[in-house]
């Protein structure tokens, strides 16, 4: 079954064998689709929300885990359930496994065990679930069609336990590679024009192509058969805006816009799959600016003021992904060219044509969802391995203009609140006692206090993020500390924790007893209560570990 919507505000549903043979069905206008919506919704209130489980164990499974007793748990959770669950703090999110749906994007992947999973978080007070939501899932195979039908199945799943839903849309590849079992690539028909002309890829000074995301450089040309970049991506909100519009604002409640690699405004400067460790070998990352369109654009700024001989490409001297940057002509502290003429040009175009390009997406995405009661948000990425250094190098060719004499967030922030977009970053978890063991020079406090700064002084709300799945009290702990950070002095403050993400190691009894025990804390509650109907429902962590509930990621 498939939902596909070339960019009509209808879809059409068809079954799909094994054998991939299609058979189209029906077709569903907009009128039809909030009918059933309404009548789903009426029979939900008139029926008696019950809970019916067999809780008959108060210890874990076999090896720890929680499993499931039976499989015979079974819950009704519908949108009374959340509206009996206000919090008075700050609400978590769960992102699901990037895999949540098949690679064809028909079919939910391990249905019964995500199933579960959200009746487990809704008893523990979470608020939702963060869906990624793949453009080379949906839009796959042919320009302007798309398939949103394993995404509606996650929706309806997380509206039938009482969840929001986050939908971020991302207009990057996940993954290291084919050989990468969760790997997602860009649409089949974009990779194909990429081969056709690789300047549509990032490219360093090296001639090394990035294929993460198109270069931001063709932003607004018609390089997709006909169509922009932007196009393409505005074309996809609107489709996703006109098939779910019966659920946005009431289950879907917050679009996240992806703008770059792994769904972060920067530039490639290091591929994604090592950014998470690259603070570990203290990579400065290499600046994205030699396809053909970032150069043209590079050119005519420097012809513009008269120095032509800037606009042939990058900073010379910039050492490489390992170097120490106090070994570098650019980077160092002392008399490095960052500092220069020519480094205060090259950088400010850099930095200035990333803002450009977030202001694009930033203006369709507040076009589309205009008058719609949903969030919309971007992601800023949390580069905080040489914050202790003057030139901060990897921020740099990230294209974050950050330095120990300018502050290159609150340009961003500013940007983000024009728009009315919410401001998300990770590293939450993250404490500067414990990097500087191994790197002297990073500081995920520090540059996490200037991003907190930044949406304060520009009224900007804030979600934040973990950049690893830790699972230690210690670590949440600091989640704890550094949003309440961001509410002091705010006069309505406003935090969302994603929590980053969803897996089997989760549902493991101790890591559900300390999460649990998390999210209650955001939520200023001593304990998540529901009455349905007759019943009352304690979902204190015991209860759930005893419930029986699993992921599993096989």
């Amino acid at each position: 079954m498939a939902i596909a919507s070339p960019s009509a505000p209808a879809f059409s549903a068809s079954f799909c064998s094994g054998r991939g043979e299609c058979t189209r069905l029906i077709r569903l206008p907009p009128a039809a689709a909030q009918s059933l919506k309404l009548n789903s919704r009426c029979q939900a209130l008139t029926r008696r929300l019950t809970i019916s489980s067999r809780l008959n164990s108060s210890t874990p499974g076999p090896g720890g885990s929680v499993s499931p007793d039976n499989g015979d748990l079974q819950y009704e959770l519908q949108h009374m359930l959340s509206a009996r669950r206000r919090r008075r703090g700050s609400p978590v999110f769960v992102t699901l496994p990037a895999d949540a749906v098949g690679p064809t994007a028909g079919q939910v992947r391990r249905r019964k065990a995500m199933a579960q999973s959200f009746r487990a978080l809704a008893a523990a007070g979470v608020e939702g679930v963060v869906m990624e939501v793949w453009w080379g899932l949906v839009e796959r195979d042919q320009p302007g069609v798309y398939n949103w039908l394993g995404y509606w199945e996650i929706v309806a799943m997380a509206r039938r336990c009482g969840l929001k839903v986050r939908a971020l849309m991302a207009f990057h590849q996940w993954g290291a590679g084919p050989g990468d079992p969760q790997w997602i690539p860009l649409p089949q028909w974009v990779l194909e024009e990429i081969d056709k002309n690789p300047d549509l890829a990032y490219s360093d000074r090296f001639g090394r192509r990035n294929v993460e995301c198109i270069s931001l450089g063709c932003d607004i040309l018609p390089v997709l058969r006909g169509r922009s970049p932007i196009q393409a991506y505005t074309d996809f909100m609107r489709s996703f805006r006109d098939v779910f519009r019966p659920l946005l604002g009431d289950v879907i409640t917050g679009i996240q816009v992806g703008m770059g690699p792994a769904g972060e405004l920067r530039y490639p400067s290091c591929p994604s799959q090592k950014l998470m460790w690259a603070w570990r070998s203290r990579e400065l990352g290499e600046f994205q600016c030699y396809d053909k369109y970032m150069l043209a654009s590079l050119n005519a700024c420097a012809q513009e003021i008269g120095m032509r001989e800037w606009g042939n490409g990058g900073p010379i001297g910039a050492g490489n992904l390992m170097h120490d940057p106090e070994l570098t002509e650019f980077f160092r502290s002392e008399n490095g060219s960052w500092n220069s003429p020519y480094g205060k040009f090259f950088l400010e175009w850099y930095s200035r044509m990333l803002i450009l390009h977030g202001e694009r997406i930033c203006r369709e995405a507040e076009t589309i969802f205009r008058g719609i009661e949903v969030n919309t948000s971007a992601k800023v990425a949390s580069i905080h391995w040489h914050y202790g250094t003057q030139s901060h190098p990897s921020e740099l060719t990230a294209g974050y203009y950050n330095t120990s004499t300018r502050d290159g967030y609150l340009p961003i922030a500013r940007m983000f609140g024009r728009y009315g977009f919410t401001l998300c970053c990770t590293c939450f978890e993250m404490q500067d006692e414990e990097e500087k063991q191994m790197n002297p020079v990073s500081s995920p406090e520090g540059f996490l206090r200037q991003l907190l700064l930044a949406a304060k002084l520009c009224d900007v709300p804030l979600e934040g993020e973990n950049s690893a799945s830790n699972l230690d009290d210690r670590s949440f702990q600091q989640v704890l500390k550094m949003s309440r950070s961001f509410s002091e002095g705010v006069e309505k403050p406003s935090f969302v924790f994603n929590f980053v993400r969803m897996d089997k190691n989760l549902f493991e009894y101790q890591n559900w007893v300390r999460f649990t025990r998390f999210v209650r804390q955001m939520s200023v509650a001593n304990i998540f209560r529901a009455r349905l109907g007759r019943a009352d429902i304690h979902a204190s962590t015991t209860d759930f570990s005893r419930g029986g509930f699993a992921f599993s990621c096989s």
